[in-house]
């Protein structure tokens, strides 16, 4: 059992305001994986003021951008050794299949690669050239934005608070990090790699916390920059928050994706692609492909393909390297999603296969039986709402027009894809279909290119030169 009795302030282990550990448990089993402090409002006056100063007096915004670069590396390359550890622990808080924090851990090396490749390129001062007649330079400077509240899910901790604070600190900020009580564990381990790295006293607090706490962060006058990964909802109450007080805020949000098969996909390459695209982390994840919309004339056959997918999938315990679908996190999450099947079959949605009830042999933790929708109106709430489980709903369509129509009939537009043989056509669809990111054929995406959503999928962008500037302000300077 792993126990972390301290939070991580300003780096320095400290013992919490609340003598009360929590309990972390697994959501396969309900045992114990370890206990860990909980952040309340005392320990995040501490965690600004020691990120406060170190911003207005410290050395680390006034580092050279290379300096800093040196440093995120040597931690770049420490978090490395560790990311057998780091998915092994995740999957035992957060019951993520090994198959996927496996992949996750060593992808996320790749994912800091490329903030440091886009620091290294940025022109953090630059002079531009005078075009009104005027003798003198015009400076144009790239400035930290100060003391951030990066406030990050459960779903992906480490992916969610490395996008934000790896960037952070490349620009010279400094960073509380708020993380779920889910994942309180794996979360606090990255102080020890921050320390072992070499990030200066103050620069970053790691707080384990729940809503309240949370709040109290984000609202705290001493936070500049507010960068948030959650629930929709939850994100109009940080934009709020942000808003009335003008601090700077990014927000990548809920998402409801739709994949688009047209007539001349091939279906085994679908089904194979959406198994990853759809169901990868229990599909608890907000870019998940859910809402799959076919064409008429293949719209039976491709059931029968999801279909086929869907009962192929193996639902179990998550350390096993066999299982592809873990538990939910929690047992409301377990509910709210058995809820939504319900629903489906209230609304008159086609129950395909899958249902409501628990895989058997499973009822000791929080599992859901992946299920597949047909003859969907996209206006019920199972095809509107985010399950965040592993449901699918699947939607005819008529034409390339009819496609588009209900793929952007959606408050969300996180991701998205269409699969054909036709990658004109398919980049036609592409350009009009209102997302931040979108997939031809299953293709990747790259860590360099900028992530974020569309309408109530959030404010800002990730990933790469985009989502570093998220954390800089400008300034310029007439000499």
């Amino acid at each position: 059992m792993i126990t972390y009795d301290k939070l991580y302030i300003g780096g320095r282990w400290t013992a919490p305001a609340k003598k009360d550990l929590l309990e972390v448990r697994s959501p396969h089993d309900r045992s114990l994986v370890g206990r860990a402090a909980e952040a309340t409002a005392p320990d995040v006056d501490l965690a600004v003021a020691a990120a406060r100063e170190a911003f207005d007096e410290g050395p680390w915004p006034r580092l050279s951008p290379t300096e800093r670069q040196k440093v995120i590396a040597r931690f770049n390359d420490l978090y490395a050794e560790r990311a057998e550890e780091i998915a092994d622990l995740t999957t035992a808080e957060n019951g993520s299949a090994r198959w996927f924090t496996g992949w996750t851990a060593a992808a996320l090396s790749q994912q800091t690669d490329a903030f440091l490749r886009a620091a290294a390129a940025l022109p953090w001062e630059e002079e531009l050239p005078r075009t009104d007649g005027a003798t003198g330079r015009i400076l144009v400077r790239r400035e930290p934005v100060g003391v951030v509240a990066a406030v990050i899910p459960w779903n992906a901790p480490h992916q969610s608070a490395l996008v934000k604070m790896v960037p952070a600190l490349l620009a010279g900020c400094t960073v509380v990090l708020k993380a779920s009580p889910e994942n309180a564990l794996v979360t606090l381990l990255l102080g020890e790699i921050l320390t072992a790295a070499g990030v200066p006293e103050g620069v970053v607090s790691i707080l384990p916390a729940d809503r309240e706490t949370s709040e109290y962060l984000v609202s705290h006058p001493g936070i500049d920059k507010i960068a948030f990964t959650g629930s929709t909802g939850a994100g109009r109450t940080v934009a709020a928050i942000a808003g009335r007080q003008l601090k700077r805020v990014s927000l990548e949000l809920g998402g409801k994706s739709a994949a688009i098969v047209l007539e001349d996909a091939d279906l085994d390459a679908m089904a194979e692609g959406l198994k990853f695209l759809s169901f990868a982390n229990n599909a608890e994840a907000c870019v998940a492909h859910t809402r799959i919309l076919v064409h008429r004339s293949r719209y039976d056959e491709a059931v029968a393909r999801l279909k086929d997918l869907v009962e192929s999938l193996t639902v179990g315990d998550p350390a096993d390297p066999g299982t592809f679908i873990g538990p939910m996190v929690r047992a409301d999450q377990q509910e709210r999603v058995r809820s939504y099947i319900e629903t489906g079959i209230r609304e008159g949605a086609r129950l395909v296969t899958g249902g409501p009830g628990v895989p058997a042999g499973l009822e000791g933790g929080y599992y859901v039986t992946p299920t597949l929708f047909a003859d969907v109106d996209n206006s019920m709430r199972i095809a509107q709402e985010e399950i965040f489980g592993p449901v699918l709903v699947v939607i005819p369509f008529d034409d390339d027009d009819h496609a588009v129509r209900i793929a952007n009939d959606s408050p969300y537009g996180l991701g998205g894809g269409v699969w054909t043989a036709d990658e004109a056509r398919a980049l036609d669809i592409a350009r009009r279909v209102r997302t931040g990111t979108f997939a031809v054929n299953g293709a990747p995406f790259s860590f360099d290119g900028p992530f974020g959503g569309f309408k109530s999928s959030g404010i800002g962008r990730e990933f790469g030169t985009v989502g570093l500037t998220q954390y800089v302000e400008y300034k310029t300077i007439a000499a």
